[in-house]
C-alpha cells in the first residue's frame, strides 16, 4: 500500500526514516564521497565539475587538473584556455572552466586561499550552489549544513514516499524535518551508493533491497518476485 507523504504524520515518517537509516548503515557502513579528492579545495573543484556529469568521468579528469593546479593560488592564475582543455570532456566545459577560475580567484582574494567553512560564503563563490556547498561542508569539514539532494537522493526519496517533490530545495527542507541532523551527511552518501548498487534507475533490484519492507515503491509497478 502506497504511503502518501501528505497524509503520513511527521512522527510516523521519522520512525520509518530511522528504520531506513538502520538498514542503510548495515548495508553501507563505510559509505564515502565518490569524488576523488585530497582536501577541501580539491573536493570543491571536483564537485563543481560533477554538474551534469558522472563522478566516474570527473575522477578521470581531476588528477590531471590537480597535478597542474594543486592549490587555489595556482588555479587563480590559470588561463581560460588551459583549464578548458583539461575539462573539455566533461561537458559545459567553458562555463565550468570559468567557474573554477572565478572560484579560485575569489578564494584567494577573499579567504586567503582557504576554502571557507560557512554556507553563505561558499554559495557566494562562482559555480557554487547550495548542493555543492553542502557536499564540501559535510564531507570535508564534517559540518551538517544541509542534506545533499542529487539525482539518486531525489529519485529514491520519491520511491520511499518521503517526498512528492522534484525540486531539490523542497526535498531538502522536507528531509531536514524527518532525518536526524547527525545523519544528514551519511544519509546522502548511503543513498547515493544504494542508487548505484541496488536502486538503479532503469532496473531497480527490489527483491534484493534491504529497504523493501519500508519502501512503498511509489510510481513503480507490481513487484515481480
Amino acid at each position: 500500500m502506497s504511503v502518501d507523504p501528505d497524509q503520513e504524520l511527521i512522527p510516523d515518517r521519522k520512525k520509518r526514516v530511522r528504520r531506513i537509516i538502520t538498514q542503510l548503515k548495515k548495508r553501507y557502513p563505510e559509505a564515502e564521497c565518490a569524488l576523488f579528492h585530497d582536501g577541501p579545495f580539491q573536493l570543491l573543484v571536483a564537485t563543481i565539475l560533477s554538474a551534469q556529469c558522472t563522478d566516474e568521468r570527473v575522477n578521470m579528469v581531476t588528477p590531471i587538473l590537480f597535478a597542474k593546479y594543486p592549490t587555489a593560488e595556482k588555479l587563480a592564475v590559470a588561463t581560460q584556455k588551459d583549464v578548458e582543455e583539461i575539462v573539455h570532456s566533461l561537458g559545459f566545459f567553458r562555463a565550468k572552466a570559468a567557474n573554477l577560475r572565478g572560484m579560485a580567484q575569489a578564494v584567494v582574494a577573499e579567504h586567503d586561499g582557504e576554502i571557507p567553512q560557512d554556507l553563505a560564503a561558499l554559495v557566494a563563490l562562482p559555480g557554487v550552489g547550495r548542493k555543492t556547498a553542502n557536499v564540501v561542508l559535510g564531507t570535508a569539514f564534517g559540518i551538517p549544513s544541509g542534506v545533499v539532494v542529487d539525482t539518486h537522493v531525489k529519485r529514491i526519496c520519491n520511491l520511499l514516499g518521503l517526498t512528492r517533490s522534484k525540486n531539490p530545495e523542497i526535498i531538502e527542507r522536507e528531509l531536514q524535518e524527518i532525518v536526524p541532523r547527525k545523519e544528514w551527511i551519511e544519509w546522502s552518501h548511503r543513498l547515493i551508493h544504494h542508487g548505484r548498487q541496488i536502486c538503479i534507475a532503469r532496473r531497480p533490484q527490489c527483491p534484493e533491497c534491504p529497504l523493501l519492507k519500508n519502501c512503498p515503491r511509489v510510481g513503480l509497478g507490481p513487484l515481480n518476485k
